[in-house]
C-alpha cells in the first residue's frame, strides 16, 4: 500500500524551502517504489502552497528564492526517472534580463513558478541585448516572452527589443509580458507590450492569461 505520508512530507519540504532534505526524500520515495510523477506532483504542490502564502502576504521574496531552490535541488534527482513528464504542455517561454541589467532574482522566481505549473522554459539569462532577445526567439519560437529589468537606465531596452519584434513580424506570433522594480503597467502600454506583472506570482497568472486567449 502506497505511504502518502512522503508525498505530504516531499510538499511541506519544498514550501519551506528544505534544500538539505529535499534531495534524500525524493531519492528514498523513490527506492520505495513511488511513482516518479507522484513525486513530481508532490514537490508542485509545495510550490503552489509557496506561492498562496506569497499572496496572502504570509511568506517573502527569500520565502519564494527558498523554495525555488529546493525544488531545483529535488528535480535534479527527479528528472531522470521521468521518462514523458508534462514539462512544456502548458506552453513555453522564454525569458531574460535587458542589456545592462544583471539581476535575476525576479525572472528566476518566475521560471521556477512557470516550470511547476508545466511551462516549457528557456532561460537566456542576463544583459541580452535586442539582438539576442531577437535570435532567441527566431530559435525557440516560444508562445511568451518575458523581459524583465530592476534599473530606469535599462529598461528602455524593452521598447527595442518589442520594436524590433515588430519589424521583424514576430510579434504577431508571440506574447511579450515584462516586469522589475521600475516598471509600470502605464510603461507596458505605452512600448507595445502584452502584459505586465508586478511580482512573479502575478507573472505566471499572466502568462496563462496570454497563452489561453
Amino acid at each position: 500500500m502506497e505511504n502518502t505520508n512522503i508525498f505530504i512530507s516531499i510538499t511541506e519540504a519544498i514550501r519551506d524551502g528544505d534544500s538539505y532534505d529535499i534531495a534524500e526524500m525524493v531519492q528514498s520515495s523513490l527506492d520505495s517504489g513511488n511513482d516518479p510523477y507522484k513525486v513530481f506532483n508532490a514537490m508542485i504542490a509545495g510550490l503552489e502552497q509557496c506561492g498562496t502564502l506569497f499572496e496572502e502576504k504570509e511568506f517573502f521574496l527569500p520565502d519564494l528564492i527558498m523554495a525555488g531552490e529546493a525544488f531545483t535541488t529535488g528535480m535534479e534527482v527527479l528528472e531522470p526517472h521521468l521518462a514523458q513528464t508534462s514539462i512544456g504542455q502548458a506552453g513555453k517561454v522564454l525569458l531574460g534580463t535587458v542589456a545592462g541589467d544583471v539581476h535575476d532574482i525576479g525572472k528566476n522566481l518566475v521560471g521556477f513558478l512557470l516550470k511547476s505549473a508545466g511551462f516549457e522554459v528557456i532561460d537566456i539569462g542576463t544583459d541580452n541585448d535586442t539582438e539576442k532577445f531577437l535570435q532567441a526567439v527566431k530559435e525557440h519560437q516560444p508562445d511568451v516572452l518575458g523581459m524583465s529589468a530592476l534599473l530606469t537606465t535599462t529598461m528602455l531596452g524593452m521598447g527595442d527589443v518589442i520594436k524590433t519584434l515588430n519589424e521583424e513580424g514576430l510579434h504577431e506570433k508571440i506574447k511579450v509580458i515584462i516586469g522589475g522594480g521600475p516598471v509600470s503597467k502605464r510603461f507596458a502600454e505605452e512600448i507595445g507590450a502584452d502584459a505586465y506583472a508586478s511580482d512573479a506570482v502575478e507573472g505566471v497568472k499572466k502568462i496563462k492569461e496570454l497563452i489561453e486567449c
